[in-house]
């Protein structure tokens, strides 16, 4: 179950470690802390509601003497609603429990940090098993940290349809990093990642869908924080590029603002804009067919009719609102609203026929710091 760029972002951060927690800091935390969140998602298409999403998520911090920390998270995922089997009609029941669990055992120097990290998600056709490692080490005067991290993942697939039985992917994932403090109210970070996957990557839930064996993804990300001492206000600006051997190149800006105020509240509006081409062998929607999909080419070795492979663009707005309550305790509500379409592609043409497609999310959460 893959879903849609918004849903992805929600609890993991794109193409980064997916188990890593970066360690930007060089000493341990001072004080631990349990937060639960519970996230509701739902996207839409026109005139039918596709998947949602439930998602408890319990996490836990806690500081081991001066050097040490550990954290974990556990996640359980419920799905349901309706997924395309090609492009935006075709739409095929499903409902899922997926449970995930991380941890991470952190070690802290006077300028230097690891993390090793570890998760495991299990659903009715799907079981993931990753492990990395990622490490900071600042300069002496603490104004630049550089970071590396390798994780490694395999994915165990055996759907349900029985389209494929004991399929699998193995994927290495390489990112590598740099902080720098330019002045008391600016940041710049740069990041580059790499993944390496080869195994089962077509979708068995997809009308004709058959994909390359291997994909390599690259990703590249620059993001700048400024702060404005007159308001209090901290801007924080960042852009990612993206590309991989299947032919999609995206851009990604984003856009947020931290602005504290009165009476312990904190919020903090987002605006994100999202634009990809197509993949080299997805296959254009061609209303003349409906209700079936199209016939790929005759001597296509590779094609599919993913929508999430093809040309299009997207928006997200969505604000937080933090809560500090006292000393302990603090909430945390957050929206986001998200919406594509083959027209607000940045340039070039998108992918012609693909219907409107949308997704919102609410996110409500507690921590308590002991």
């Amino acid at each position: 179950m893959q879903l849609t760029p918004l849903g992805a972002s929600l609890f993991a951060a794109a193409l980064a470690l997916p188990c890593v927690a970066p360690a930007l800091a060089e000493t341990a935390p001072e004080r631990g802390s349990v937060s639960l969140k519970y996230l509701d998602y739902l996207d839409s298409q026109p005139g039918a509601e596709r998947v949602r999403v439930r998602a408890p998520a319990l996490g836990v911090i806690a500081p081991i003497g001066a050097d040490w920390a550990v954290n974990g998270i556990l996640t359980s995922d419920s799905i349901s609603g309706a997924s395309p089997a090609y492009h935006t009609s075709a739409l095929s029941k499903l409902r899922d429990q997926r449970y995930a669990f991380e941890a991470n055992v952190m070690r802290y120097y006077s300028s230097a940090s690891w993390t090793l990290a570890g998760q495991f998600s299990t659903e009715d056709d799907y079981v993931s098993r990753g492990l990395s490692l990622h490490g900071t080490r600042s300069s002496e005067d603490k104004n630049i940290t550089w970071s590396a991290g390798l994780g490694v993942n395999h994915d165990s697939i055996d759907p349900v349809n029985r389209a494929v039985d004991h399929e699998n992917k193995r994927v290495t994932m390489l990112v590598l990093g740099m902080t720098q403090v330019l002045t008391p109210h600016d940041i710049v970070q740069f990041n580059f990642g790499h993944v390496r996957g080869r195994g089962y990557f077509s979708d068995p839930y997809k009308v004709l869908d058959s994909r390359p064996r291997q994909r390599d993804q690259t990703t590249a990300s620059a993001r700048w924080n400024h702060h404005l001492p007159a308001t209090e206000t901290t801007l924080r600006l960042n852009y990612r590029y993206y590309r991989d051997s299947f032919g999609v190149r995206a851009h990604t800006f984003t856009l947020e603002a931290v602005q504290p105020l009165p009476y312990g509240f904190i919020v903090v509006p987002l605006l994100r804009l999202y634009s990809q081409g197509a993949a080299r062998f997805y296959v254009d929607a061609d209303p003349s067919s409906a209700p079936f999909p199209p016939n790929p080419p005759d001597d296509a070795l590779y094609y599919s009719e993913d929508q999430r492979l093809s040309a299009f663009g997207a928006r997200t707005v969505g604000v937080k609102l933090i809560k500090q309550l006292d000393a302990d305790w603090s909430i945390d509500f957050k929206a986001e609203r998200y919406e594509q379409r083959g027209a607000w592609r940045f340039s070039g043409r998108g992918s012609p026929h693909l219907a409107p497609f949308r997704a919102r999310s609410y996110q409500l959460g507690v921590t308590r710091l002991f």
